[in-house]
């Protein structure tokens, strides 16, 4: 058996709206191993988002199971939901969601501050990573700063400080121009080389072709499921 980082089944999630009841997922079962890259596409409603949402342990199914890294997620309360976020998940969202006020390199070691590391440690990952994604001389740049790619390199930055199971990334590239954003899925591709897991939510056709392995959702249930044997080249 192959080290399974993502093992969920059945999984279903059901919302109330008024008096009728939206099922945004309908029973879906996948698994994801160590080191995939797969990316997740769907039109609007085609729970895409709120499978996201599961995976990244910030919403919790109606009904099923999820299981990350040999702990069953599907029914914790929220304070057990926001250590094993901040653990095993590293966000990388479209609106880079930087704090204004802190440079990139604080930006980046704030998980490391809930996770309670010490300040000489927090510094010496900090920069480390900064390294990692090509900012060294930007590291201490507030967001307002930086380009709209450099930003996006921070958000990596941040998501990888943890050394988490698994980069989810949710449009990355959404508020990036064409040649920022081949840059930043040139270092997804890095990423990626270097044994990281990466779950990528796109509805861009030619976003979803850089990953190995490409899940269709379509009204909640999983329409198909297939290695991407043309994997864009950068």
């Amino acid at each position: 058996m192959k080290d399974q980082v993502i093992e969920i089944n059945e999984i279903k999630k059901f919302y109330q709206v008024g008096t009728e009841v939206v099922k945004a997922l309908q029973g879906v079962s996948l698994t994801i191993n160590r080191g995939e890259y797969v990316a997740i596409m769907g039109p609007s409603g085609s729970g895409k988002s709120t499978l996201m949402n599961i995976i990244g342990a910030l919403d919790t199914p109606t009904g099923g199971r999820y299981v990350l890294n040999g702990t069953d997620v599907s029914y914790l309360t929220d304070d057990n939901l926001a250590e094993i976020r901040n653990k095993e998940i590293g966000f990388v969202f479209q609106t880079f969601n930087l704090l204004p006020r802190y440079s990139g390199l604080e930006n980046a070691m704030l998980p490391l501050i809930y996770a309670g590391v010490s300040k000489n440690e927090r510094l010496a990952r900090g920069k480390s990573v900064m390294k990692s994604v090509g900012l060294t001389d930007r590291m201490h740049h507030k967001p307002n700063e930086m380009s709209g790619g450099q930003r996006q390199r921070v958000a990596v930055a941040r998501a990888l400080i943890n050394d988490p199971s698994i980069i989810l990334a949710d449009e990355p590239t959404g508020n990036l121009d064409s040649k920022t954003s081949v840059d930043i899925m040139r270092l997804f591709d890095e990423i990626h080389q270097q044994g990281n897991t990466i779950i990528l939510v796109t509805h861009e056709e030619d976003i979803a072709q850089h990953a190995h392995r490409i899940i269709r959702l379509r009204d909640g249930l999983i329409e198909s499921d297939l290695v991407n044997n043309n994997v864009m080249a950068l």
